[in-house]
């Protein structure tokens, strides 16, 4: 790890960044160019001391999450999304096995996008970055690490990833998820598909039943509904924006017309700024 040319990276990148570029406003005058630190930190889902520690060389090692994390949030390219790796003293990630970098372009569009719930995935369900409603309403998973970082593995295998749907729309959900996996896993054929569907088959014996039936479905859009426990039933189109190669994910969640979701939603925006504060 080169902490010292870590620390003057970090921070030119993060002065380089203007509030508007990622969506954030301020009422009070900046004495200095660029993001402050805690924005950074807040984005990048770490503490600000720790960050703070990372740009003055006298943090520990940083963890591989904790650089995703700071490639979303600094809005690094792919060259330096594999810089900041090497500086961090990790290998950079395998650009022909891995989904994980988000275009700044996308990005850019998420922070633009208030009034919707949307994040961008990878195929395998993997969340690779959220807005601010997404998380809102779904929670921030994006700092999931192992198979948990897929919402397929996570649907099927634990009871609080279900509490949020009706009990009468989950067999549907599952069915449809299932059918979505198995279009990936044709569609990618590689290991890390291979392994995900592996380790369901062998923890949940639903999805092994539904495996057996050999649905396929690509999910395009379709309407769902969330139980929020701050602001009750959410009703939402939810529309998938395709990579050419489907490899990655751009999800929007639409107010169904005729609904009070978009006030609810609305709602769930001002709690949470709220509470950023």
């Amino acid at each position: 790890m080169d902490s010292a040319q870590l620390s003057h990276f970090l921070r030119v990148r993060r002065e380089a960044l203007t509030p508007g570029e990622v969506g954030v406003t301020s009422s009070t005058r900046r004495r200095t160019p660029g993001l402050r630190r805690e924005e950074v930190a807040a984005r990048a889902g770490i503490s600000t001391d720790y960050y703070t520690r990372l740009e003055q060389a006298r943090a520990p090692k940083p963890t591989s999450s904790v650089l995703r994390g700071l490639t979303r949030a600094l809005r690094l390219t792919l060259d330096e999304r594999d810089h900041l790796f090497r500086l961090a003293g990790h290998t950079a990630p395998d650009r022909l096995s891995t989904d994980d970098h988000v275009s700044p372009v996308l990005l850019g569009l998420l922070d633009r996008l208030h009034d919707m719930p949307a994040q961008v995935m990878t195929d395998l369900g993997e969340v690779l970055a959220q807005n601010a409603l997404a998380t809102a309403v779904f929670g921030d998973h994006t700092r999931l690490d192992g198979p948990d970082r897929s919402l397929v593995y996570r649907w099927f295998t634990s009871e609080d990833a279900r509490a949020a749907y009706p009990l009468e729309d989950r067999a549907q959900e599952s069915r449809l998820l299932a059918a979505d996996l198995r279009a990936a896993l044709v569609r990618r054929g590689d290991a890390r598909a291979r392994a995900l569907v592996d380790q369901l088959l062998r923890d949940s014996t639903e999805f092994a039943e539904l495996w057996s039936a050999h649905d396929v479905a690509v999910l395009r859009s379709r309407r769902k509904r969330i139980l929020h426990p701050e602001t009750g039933v959410l009703e939402l189109d939810c529309q998938a924006l395709l990579e050419e190669n489907r490899s990655q994910i751009l999800a929007l969640f639409v107010p169904v017309p005729g609904t009070d979701t978009a006030d609810r939603l609305a709602l769930l925006g001002v709690l949470g700024a709220g509470q950023d504060h």
